[in-house]
C-alpha cells in the first residue's frame, strides 16, 4: 500500500529533488502550482522506488500523474494501478506528455488509450525570444512596447516582495471586477490559486515582477522553476486600460530571468479564445501536448 499524503508548503524541497533534476517541461511540476492548487485537486504525494508520486482528483475522479525519477517505473506503475484498484476507481494518469506517453507504451505495450486535450497543452516558448523580441515576427510586440514607453516614459519596474503583494491583490480585484470573476468559476479557483501562492511566496521562492505608472500598480507577475532549465510563469495579471502593459510586464520580468532557463512556460490557455489568441501571438517554440492514459 502506498502512503500518500496531503502536499504542504514544507515539502517543497523534497518534491524539487526529484522535479529540478527533471527533464519534464509540464507546468503540473512546478511546486508552486502543486501546492497554490492543492485546494481544487487535494494532491498528495508519496515516494516509492526513487521515483516521486502524485495522486489528485480531478471533478471527484481519483487521477496519478506520471512518476518522476529514475530507474524501472514498470512496478511503481503497477502499485499505483493497485491504489486504485484498492479505492474501487479505474486507472486515470493525467498530465502525460509525448515523452511519458513513449515510456508508458514501452512499459506496457498495447495497454493504454490515450486521449489529448488542447485546452490543457502547455506552451513553452524560448527565454530568449521573449527577452529580447528579435525579429519580424515579434514587430506588433516591440510596437507595444515602444507605445507604452512613449505614454509612460516614467514607467517603474520592481522586483515582488512580500510588501507589494496588497498592491497585486488589489489589481487582482480590480481584474476580477472587469472581468465578471463572481460567475466563472475557473477565474475564482486561479484567484483562490494565486492568493494561496503569494501568501507563501518567501517559503514557495516565487519571482516576480510589479509595474508601476505614476506610483500606481499597473501590472504583476510570478512563476517558479519547473526544472533547472525550464521557469513556469504561474500569473501575470494587468490593467487593459493601460495599452502595452501586458507586453510590458512579460518583457521586463522575462528578460530579468537567470539565463540559466532556456525555456519559458506560459502554461494552457484553458480552451479560452482571447488567451489562445495571446499565447499564440508571442509564437511558441513548442506546444506541449498532454494526454490522458486510461487502461483499455
Amino acid at each position: 500500500m502506498i502512503a500518500f499524503r496531503p502536499i504542504e508548503v514544507e515539502d517543497r524541497e523534497r518534491v524539487q529533488r526529484y522535479t529540478l533534476k527533471s527533464k519534464r517541461r509540464n507546468c503540473d511540476l512546478s511546486f508552486a502550482n502543486l501546492y497554490s492548487w492543492r485546494f481544487l485537486y487535494c494532491t498528495q504525494i508519496a515516494e516509492m522506488n526513487g521515483f516521486l508520486l502524485f495522486r489528485f482528483y480531478m471533478e471527484d475522479e481519483r487521477a496519478y500523474m506520471m512518476p518522476v525519477g529514475e530507474g524501472d517505473v514498470r512496478p511503481v506503475i503497477e502499485a499505483l494501478m493497485e491504489d486504485a484498484q484498492t479505492g474501487g476507481k479505474r486507472f486515470l494518469l493525467a498530465g502525460v506528455c509525448a515523452d511519458m506517453r513513449s515510456e508508458l507504451e514501452d512499459a506496457f505495450p498495447g495497454k493504454f488509450v490515450f486521449t489529448a486535450d488542447r485546452d490543457y497543452f502547455d506552451y513553452i516558448y524560448l527565454r530568449s525570444d521573449l527577452a529580447t523580441l528579435r525579429g519580424k515576427k515579434y514587430q506588433p510586440k516591440r510596437n507595444h512596447i515602444n507605445r507604452f514607453k512613449s505614454a509612460y516614459p516614467d514607467y517603474e519596474y520592481k522586483s515582488l516582495t512580500p510588501e507589494l503583494v496588497a498592491e497585486c491583490l488589489r489589481l487582482e480585484n480590480q481584474w476580477c471586477k472587469a472581468n465578471d470573476c463572481a460567475e466563472n468559476e475557473a477565474l475564482q479557483a486561479e484567484r483562490k490559486s494565486m492568493t494561496a501562492a503569494l501568501a507563501a511566496m518567501e517559503e514557495l521562492q516565487l519571482t516576480g515582477g510589479v509595474l508601476h505608472v505614476n506610483g500606481n500598480i499597473v501590472a504583476f507577475t510570478f512563476g517558479a522553476p519547473i526544472n533547472d532549465e525550464t521557469f513556469d510563469v504561474c500569473v501575470e495579471k494587468a490593467n487593459t486600460d493601460i495599452e502595452g502593459s501586458y507586453t510590458m510586464i512579460n518583457n521586463e520580468f522575462v528578460s530579468r530571468l537567470p539565463e540559466q532557463y532556456i525555456y519559458i512556460n506560459r502554461e494552457e490557455d484553458l480552451g479560452l479564445e482571447g488567451l489562445r489568441k495571446a499565447k499564440l501571438s508571442y509564437q511558441p517554440d513548442t506546444l506541449l501536448e498532454k494526454y490522458i492514459a486510461e487502461l483499455k
